[in-house]
Order: C-alpha cells, then sequence, then structure tokens
C-alpha cells in the first residue's frame, strides 16, 4: 500500500459507497489524508446507508457535511439525500453547491431547506454533466442565465414545475441525451394540463407516475422511450425514426402515437396496458427490424378482439424473441391462430396465462409449430393460494401434456414459472 500513488488512493476511495466510509479510511494515515483531500472526486451523503445521519441532530449534521465537502479539492461527483426529517439551513447547502459547483459534473440532490435552494441558479452555465433533482420546487426558469452547456441527463422526481419551465428548462440544455420524469407535481395555469416538450439532441426519455391530458414529445434523435404507471389521455411522439426501444408498463392513454418515429423500432415491451389490436399494429408495423415483441397482460378495448399471430410473422421477419400472455377465450384463440407464416428467426418464446384451460395448450402447441428454429420455450402461469383438489389435477393435466408435447421438440429447452 505504501507504494500506491496518492491518485489511485483517491479513487479508491472516490468508489466508497458513502462520506462517513471515506472519511475512515482516509484516517488510515498522512497519504491516504493528501489523497482525501487533494484527489477524491466522488462524495455521497444517505441518510438511508446508516442509522448514523438519523441519530444526528439537523445542526450536527450540517457540521458534519459541512466540514467533509470543505476539506476537499475538485469533487466531480456529488450525492446528496436526506429524509423529510431534517430541513436543513438554505444558506447552508447554498455553501456547499458554491464550494463545489466549479468543478462538479455530478449532482444528486435530495434535501429539505428553508427555505428553498434554487439549484439552478447556483449551478447554471458550470461543467455539470448530470443533474438529479428530488423533492424540489421550480420556478420562474430563465434559459439565457440558467443555463446547462455540457448538461447530458437531467432526471426529477417528486418536483414541483410548471409546463412552461420544464419546457423552458430542456431548451436550456442543448446537448442533453437522457431525461427522467418521476411523479412530477406540473403546476395548472388552466383546466387542462398539457405538456409540449422538444428537443433534438435526447436519445433516452423515461417517465413515471405522470397524468396529464396531453403530452406532446420533440425529439428528432430518440431511441428509448420507457413510460410506467402514467395516465394520459393523449401522447404524441414526434421524430425522425430513430425510436429502438418502446416500453410501456401499467399505462392508461386514450391516444397513442408513435407512427413517425417507429421505423427502427427494434424492441416493444408493453406490460398491463389496454389495447386497440389493429391500430397498435398499424403504429409498430413499420418496424423491419423488431427483435423482441413483449405483449404481457394485455387487455382488449373490444371483448372479441384478438392478436393476430399471422400478421406478427408476416410484418416482423426477423423477430427473435415473442413474449405473449393475456386472455385466451376459445374462438379467440383458434382464430388468432390461422395463417401458416413461420417465425422463423424466434429463438426464445414466453408464453403466459391468467386461466389454465385446454385452449392454452393448443396454443403452445401451435406457436410451437409456427417457431421451427426456437431454442428456449418458458411458460408463466399463476396459481391460487387456495388450491382446490380441482385446480391441481388442472395443473397436473396441463403440465402432463405440455412433457408429452416436449417430446417432439427435444431440442428446444423449457422452464416453467409459477407463481
Amino acid at each position: 500500500m505504501d507504494y500506491l500513488p496518492v491518485e489511485v488512493i483517491g479513487n479508491i476511495l472516490s468508489r466508497l459507497r458513502g462520506a462517513r466510509d471515506v472519511v475512515i479510511a482516509s484516517a488510515t494515515c498522512r497519504k491516504w489524508r493528501e489523497a482525501y483531500r487533494k484527489h477524491l472526486h466522488t462524495l455521497s451523503f444517505n441518510s438511508a446507508d446508516s442509522p448514523f445521519y438519523r441519530d444526528l441532530s439537523t445542526n450536527r449534521l450540517e457540521i458534519l457535511i459541512t466540514q467533509t465537502i470543505f476539506q476537499t479539492t475538485g469533487l466531480q461527483g456529488l450525492s446528496i439525500t436526506m429524509d423529510d426529517a431534517n430541513k436543513f439551513s438554505a444558506a447552508t447547502v447554498i455553501a456547499w453547491l458554491m464550494y463545489t459547483r466549479d468543478t462538479l459534473r455530478r449532482l444528486s440532490y435530495n434535501v429539505r431547506t428553508t427555505p428553498n435552494v434554487n439549484v439552478l441558479d447556483i449551478c447554471g452555465r458550470q461543467k455539470l454533466e448530470a443533474l438529479v433533482l428530488a423533492h424540489n420546487s421550480i420556478t420562474g426558469v430563465e434559459p439565457s442565465f440558467q443555463r446547462f452547456p455540457c448538461l447530458k441527463s437531467l432526471s426529477l422526481s417528486y418536483v414541483s414545475i410548471s409546463a412552461l419551465d420544464l419546457n423552458l428548462l430542456l431548451s436550456a440544455c442543448p446537448v442533453i441525451e437522457a431525461l427522467e420524469l418521476v411523479s412530477l407535481e406540473i403546476a395548472m395555469s388552466d383546466a387542462q394540463v398539457t405538456i409540449e416538450l422538444s428537443s433534438p439532441t435526447l436519445k433516452s426519455v423515461y417517465f413515471d407516475g405522470i397524468s396529464l391530458d396531453k403530452f406532446i414529445l420533440e425529439a428528432d434523435c430518440i431511441e428509448f422511450l420507457h413510460m410506467k404507471d402514467c395516465v394520459l389521455e393523449v401522447f404524441e411522439l414526434i421524430g425522425n425514426g430513430t425510436l429502438k426501444h418502446f416500453k410501456l408498463d401499467d399505462v392508461s392513454v386514450i391516444h397513442l402515437d408513435i407512427m413517425e418515429t417507429s421505423d427502427s423500432l427494434e424492441v416493444v415491451d408493453v406490460n398491463h396496458f389496454t389495447m386497440v389490436w389493429p391500430k397498435f399494429y398499424q403504429m409498430i408495423s413499420r418496424s423491419q427490424n423488431l427483435r423482441k415483441l413483449r405483449l404481457w397482460d394485455v387487455v382488449f378495448d373490444d371483448d372479441d378482439e384478438i392478436i393476430d399471430l399471422e400478421s406478427i410473422a408476416a410484418g416482423f421477419a426477423q423477430l427473435t424473441h415473442l413474449s405473449l400472455s393475456y386472455d385466451l377465450k376459445d374462438g379467440a384463440a383458434h382464430y388468432s391462430l390461422q395463417g401458416n407464416t413461420l417465425l422463423e428467426n424466434v429463438t426464445v418464446l414466453e408464453l403466459g396465462w391468467t386461466v389454465i384451460n385446454d385452449v392454452f395448450s393448443i396454443w403452445v402447441e401451435e406457436l410451437l409449430r409456427r417457431c421451427p428454429n426456437l431454442r428456449k420455450l418458458v411458460i408463466y402461469g399463476v396459481v391460487s393460494e387456495t388450491k382446490t383438489q380441482g385446480d391441481c389435477q388442472i395443473l397436473a393435466t396441463f403440465t402432463w401434456s405440455i412433457v408429452q408435447l416436449m417430446r417432439k421438440y427435444i431440442h428446444v429447452e423449457v422452464q416453467f414459472e409459477y407463481e
């Protein structure tokens, strides 16, 4: 250890989980203390990591964090996450940010203060590349002053902000590539809540817990879009056909339009979603390079509606991974299997049920026939905790039928996942 350069020791200290561990480790010897002061580039304070923070009063915690930060020079990454039990002095928090802002590249800020600290004012026009804000309030964004010329990643969680300020903030980040919005509190100016965002550089977008009437996103370079637990009346994505990964997870939306950007789709992953299959298929049908299609626990707007396997086989010739799980009805299931086009490139097939019946076994058998180059089959099912003898017999019969069926496909690996 004596021969390690102080720069290497600084890197080691920077990889430790929390600031308390850094301080303890730096007390090893004079060389480690020097590395802490001059070559530490990442520091993290998180009240969830250790009960040590919760045992301190707010004033004592402020002093401790201040002393720890002010002994460093050249911090590039600073993370401060404190629970709502502590409400810090705004002057103290401003001092932390002012001291580090000239060298900071990454800032994660989840601190409650009195009054609110305007992080954008303090860190704007600096070298910040990644900004994570939580439980904060943003008002009166001025793009000319609060500009982030180097910011590539922005995450806002439980932040109060108006639709206008959100759009202005995004426009103040000319090279932004990743945007994450979680449970925003959108300040309403009228009865209808509408957000329109535009960025020519955005590549990755994640929305979680967003409830709006209308959301329009214009992103010419977008490649990844994930929406989770969102309630929207209208969502429209405008772009240049660059979207590759599209995921919906427990989303309610009346009008969904990503057609303009769907030409390059490689992954479509839909979970807990009510759809009109013909419209949804039309929206993604331009995706000639689709590799993975997952339609899991989907519900149809019309009871007689089905997922047409023939349209999937004919429309997505490059598909290698297919996952399907929805309520199978006797007549609809038979109709969905009509046609003879093979899914020749599918090597992984995942199938799930809500109710075990003979229809599901027939469905599995037909899908196996349509996938001549299949290598892996995974069957997912839900088993009730209160099982009657009849339920156990149905499950046993189903398992036996699958075992019998797979004797024809000995080259296929089979897995069962029950919950």
